[in-house]
C-alpha cells in the first residue's frame, strides 16, 4: 500500500464534512502530568465525542462519500464498540442500514448503545478481528458495504481530522501520544500532523498484550499477532492495516507499549484527577506518560480516545489501579487473645486514618502462643507513603507478623 494513499487534502475535505457533526471539544489541562514532564499537557478529550470515541470522524466520511447505490444496499461493520456505535450513529444521520458484528464479550453498554443508534447487532468470534472476518463474509453475501474500523483511506482521513485540530487548539505542540489498534487515528493524524508540523514528533501507544506495530514495524510488512489478552478490547487488534501500516511507517516517530497494571492506573488517575471517565483503551497514551515522563516533550497532547467502559469492568479496574498504585496494605499483628485487643488495634488503624476493608483471626498457626492470635487486616491507604507512615506506628507497638503492600506486577511511581 502506498505511504500517499491518505494526503493533507484529504484530510482537510473530511474535516469540511465533518463540519456540524463532531463536537468540537475544549482540551483539558492536566497539572499533574505537568509536575512529571516538566511542561504543558494538554488531554485532547475525544472520550466525550459523539457515541464516546473519536469513532465517529472516520465512519461518517466513509459511509458520507458512498454512491447511493452503495448505500441502498446498506453498511457492515466489526467492532468491540467504538467503531460499533460510530458506525451506527453515522448510518442513522445519514439514513443507512447499519449491521454491526461485535465479539461475543463485547459489554453491555457498548452493545445498547449501538443497537440504540439504530444498528442490527450480530455477535460473531472472541476477538475483532473473528468479527470482522464474519462482517466480510456477510458483504460479500448481501452486498453490505463494509465500513472497516481502520483499513480504508476515507477512515484514516476522517480520524485524521483530530490531528488538524490538535494543531489549532496547540499550536505550540512539541508531541502528541496517541493510543493505537489497528493505526486508523495514528496515521490520521500522524499525516495531518506532519505535512504542517513535520518538527513535531508523533508517538503511537498499544497495550503490551496487544502489541502488533512494534514487531510489524521490525519486519517492515504487517504482522499478525498470535493471541492477545488485555482489558483495551478497543485496541485489542491483532494485524496492523495496509493502509494505516503504510502510513504509519512514514511519518510515525516512535510506537510504545504499556502494561496492565499501566492501564488501570491511568484509567483512575484520569477519573481522581481530570474527572474524566476514560476506557482503558483511551487511556493508553496517559498509561504511557505516566511510565515514562521524560519521553515525551512538552508541549505535549495526550488523546483520550474513547469513554465507553462497561460499570463492572471499571470497578474491576479501580480496584486494580488502586492495588498498582500501593493503596491497599494488608497487615498480620500478633496479640494477646483476650477481650479489646482487635477493638484497640482497630482504634489505632482509624487514628491513622486507614479504611479498614476485611478483618479475619487466625488461631491455627504453629508459632502462636496458647494466648496468642494472629489478626489480618486489610486496609486501605492514600499511598504508599501512607501505608510507610502505618506501618512505621503499628509496628513500633505490635508484632507484625507479614505485611504487604498491593501493587500489581509493576513498581508504581507513587502517584496517589
Amino acid at each position: 500500500m502506498s505511504p500517499d494513499a491518505v494526503t493533507r487534502a484529504d484530510i482537510e475535505a473530511a474535516a469540511d464534512l465533518l463540519d456540524g457533526v463532531i463536537r468540537d471539544l475544549p482540551v483539558a489541562g492536566a497539572r499533574w502530568l505537568e509536575e512529571l514532564v516538566g511542561g504543558r499537557v494538554h488531554l485532547i478529550t475525544e472520550n466525550l465525542q459523539r457515541a464516546g470515541s473519536f469513532k465517529i470522524r472516520g465512519a461518517y466520511n466513509r459511509i458520507a462519500r458512498l454512491s447511493d447505490d452503495e448505500r441502498a444496499r446498506g453498511v457492515v461493520a466489526a467492532s468491540a464498540g467504538n467503531h460499533a456505535q460510530g458506525v451506527a450513529l453515522a448510518a442513522q444521520l445519514l439514513g443507512v442500514h447499519a449491521t454491526v458484528f461485535m465479539p461475543e464479550g463485547a459489554t453491555i453498554p457498548k452493545v445498547q448503545a449501538t443497537r440504540a443508534y439504530g444498528a442490527d447487532v450480530r455477535f460473531a468470534g472472541a476477538t475483532i478481528d473473528e468479527a470482522l472476518q464474519s462482517a466480510i463474509e456477510y458483504g460479500e453475501t448481501t452486498g453490505a458495504v463494509l465500513i472497516h474500523p481502520f483499513d480504508h483511506p476515507d477512515i484514516v482521513a476522517g480520524q485524521g481530522s483530530l490531528g488538524l485540530e490538535i494543531l489549532r487548539k496547540v499550536p505550540d505542540v512539541r508531541t502528541i501520544a496517541v493510543c493505537t489498534g489497528g493505526g486508523g487515528l495514528l496515521a490520521g493524524v500522524a499525516v495531518a500532523v506532519k505535512s504542517m508540523r513535520p518538527d513535531v514528533r508523533i508517538v503511537g501507544v498499544q497495550a503490551q498484550e496487544a502489541a502488533a506495530y512494534p514487531a510489524s514495524l521490525a519486519a517492515g510488512e504487517p504482522i499478525r499477532l498470535e493471541r492477545m489478552a488485555t482489558m483495551a478490547d478497543g485496541i485489542a487488534v491483532g494485524r496492523p492495516g495496509d493502509v494505516p501500516f503504510a502510513l504509519v511507517r512514514k511519518y510515525v516517530d516512535d510506537v510504545t507499549t504499556v502494561s496492565e497494571v499501566q492501564l488501570s492506573r491511568a484509567v483512575l488517575m484520569l477519573l481522581e484527577r481530570a474527572k474524566l471517565l476514560v476506557e482503558p483503551a483511551g487511556a493508553a497514551a496517559t498509561a504511557a506518560v505516566m511510565a515514562d515522563p521524560a519521553s515525551f516533550e512538552p508541549p505535549l497532547a495526550i488523546v483520550l480516545s474513547g469513554g465507553n467502559v462497561d460499570s463492572l469492568l471499571l470497578l474491576r479496574i479501580i480496584r486494580h489501579g488502586l492495588a498498582a498504585a500501593g493503596r491497599y496494605l494488608t497487615i498480620t499483628v500478633r496479640v494477646p487473645d483476650r477481650p479489646g485487643s482487635l477493638a484497640r488495634l482497630l482504634a489505632e488503624v482509624k487514628d491513622l486514618r486507614a479504611n479498614v476493608l476485611e478483618v479475619q483471626h487466625d488461631r491455627l498457626d504453629s508459632g502462636l502462643g496458647v494466648d496468642e492470635v494472629d489478626i489480618v487486616v486489610q486496609m486501605e491507604t492514600r499511598g504508599r507513603d501512607h501505608c510507610a507512615e502505618v506501618l512505621e506506628t503499628l509496628g513500633a507497638r505490635y508484632v507484625l507478623v507479614s505485611q504487604s503492600i498491593e501493587q500489581g506486577t509493576a513498581d508504581p511511581d507513587g502517584l496517589s
